[in-house]
């Protein structure tokens, strides 16, 4: 069982930086777009930065989702695109870390990104009475990590299906391949990745899905599931490996997947902690997505 003091250090890890100042982002960087355009639910008067809760800035109670292009330098471009899903626990949104970083990077190595801000459930304004809510989803959580996992947002797995065919009826537009559409989501975000699999009409799943660090249990994979890029710690306090089933069951439907599985890191890594392998996060799953043929210079 997690002490207090470890279950308060993953609290302020679920809930990380916003997006910085765009001229530091490092990639060229368009305005959000509303997810469902005029028809887009929710206010942006609704978010809360919790900064002063955390000592870390993040965003709660996202009621108006938004997708967000980072995009290659120009001439960099190979053609595939990726929409990224943050985590925080349903509860929050770790925007910067597991959002804005990890798009920037996959725009550094030419895959157009899009961080998507879906919706959320909602948290208290008071942040004493928010910080009990998470605590209390941390905990219960740390007592039983082997119990089975839902997807308790559904209204973040309409967003991510609306994401991928925002991204696809615009890819002219943003000069990817529709075909070469897919995911990379971080804890929630991963469940959300998975959910969009799991729950797509045909044709409407995402060519390939980087799945970091989230639930390791057995689903049911549909046929002509895409590719899978699994990545955890063996540290990892909410989610255990317990024999990777996820994996094993991509394996036994015949279906592409790769297992990275580091040494150390806990839960909520992002892009790597320093002096540990799982820095090498993002370029694993580039070259990753380079064998299985999505990046353009694979492609014939």
């Amino acid at each position: 069982m997690l002490k207090a003091g470890r279950i308060a250090i993953m609290a302020a890890a679920v809930l990380l930086p916003v997006q910085p100042a765009l001229a530091e982002a490092g990639a060229p960087v368009s305005a959000a777009i509303p997810l469902y355009g005029a028809r887009t639910p929710g206010s942006l008067a609704s978010e809360i930065d919790d900064s002063a809760l955390f000592g870390h800035p993040g965003l709660r109670n996202v009621t108006y989702p938004t997708l967000t292009p980072v995009l290659p330098a120009r001439g960099t471009a190979n053609g595939a695109a990726a929409v990224v899903l943050p985590g925080g626990g349903f509860m929050g949104l770790s925007i910067e870390d597991e959002g804005f970083a990890v798009a920037r990077g996959l725009a550094a190595r030419g895959v157009t990104a899009f961080v998507l801000k879906y919706r959320l459930l909602p948290t208290p304004a008071d942040p004493a009475a928010a910080r009990k809510a998470l605590m209390d989803m941390l905990t219960s959580r740390a007592r039983d990590p082997s119990k089975p996992i839902e997807i308790k947002d559904p209204e973040a797995t309409d967003d991510a299906h609306a994401a991928m065919a925002m991204v696809r009826a615009d890819a002219a537009k943003w000069g990817v391949d529709p075909a070469r559409v897919g995911m990379i989501g971080f804890s929630a975000g991963a469940m959300t990745s998975l959910n969009a699999i799991l729950t797509a009409k045909p044709g409407a799943e995402p060519a390939f899905v980087g799945y970091v660090y989230g639930p390791q249990d057995r689903v049911a994979v549909p046929p002509g599931a895409p590719p899978l890029f699994d990545a955890i710690a063996f540290d990892d306090p909410l989610f255990p490996g317990m024999g990777f089933q996820i994996t094993a069951a991509w394996r036994e439907a015949k279906r592409p997947v790769e297992l990275h599985v580091y040494q150390s890191g806990g839960h909520g890594f992002g892009l790597g902690r320093p002096g540990t392998t799982n820095m090498l996060l993002l370029d694993e799953f580039t070259a990753w997505l380079s064998m299985q043929g999505f990046l353009a210079a694979q492609r014939k």
